[in-house]
């Protein structure tokens, strides 16, 4: 029953929502509208790419903006502050629990960033895919919220070693909730 999607409870389907994120060992996650080692990590890319391709996937208009186009074989949920925004090919919502309604409900639901989406989301979730850099990035200005252990057990653990083409060493942490906030 929990390798689907949704589950029914009485009538009722509930979306199961995924977190994909990396983070450097300050939590933060970008710089500039920008995520500060694009280019610098072509494993976790391709990570992101292969979890999330033909999902869901739920983003702020920040980050649809700093990525500049729709992800492709996805289906794109952008979250806008403004009733009027309309993107070709994607559909918008105006609140993450409205996004999360939109979500297919036959495809994964992965909520992508930003920083402002994520904190609303972390208490909505119900895993974290978390790429966790064994790196520093000072210009960092946005940041994942904290894991709360006591909320969050990792479950799963792959270490990804630097070499010639990934700059940095990364693990890939999977966290299941353990109690609801």
């Amino acid at each position: 029953m929990f390798s689907k999607q949704k589950v029914q409870i009485i009538g009722y389907y509930i979306t199961m929502v995924s977190i994909i994120v990396a983070y450097d060992k300050n939590n933060g996650i970008g710089a500039k509208n920008d995520i500060p080692w694009m280019g610098k990590l072509p494993a976790d890319i391709e990570h992101f790419r292969t979890t999330t391709k033909e999902a869901a996937v739920i983003m702020g208009w920040i980050t649809y903006k700093s990525i500049g186009r729709l992800l492709p074989k996805r289906q794109n949920i952008i979250i806008s502050d403004y009733a009027d925004t309309v993107v070709e090919g994607a559909t918008v919502a105006g609140s993450l629990q409205e996004a999360i309604k939109l979500a297919d409900p036959n495809r994964k639901t992965f909520v992508i960033g930003g920083g402002t989406i994520y904190a609303q989301a972390i208490d909505l979730a119900d895993v974290i895919i978390a790429s966790e850099i064994n790196a520093t990035i000072l210009e960092c200005t946005v940041f994942f919220p904290k894991i709360d252990i006591n909320v969050w057990r990792e479950v799963s653990r792959q270490h990804m070693p630097a070499n010639k083409d990934n700059l940095y060493d990364f693990d890939i942490v999977t966290y299941k909730k353990i109690k609801t906030t």
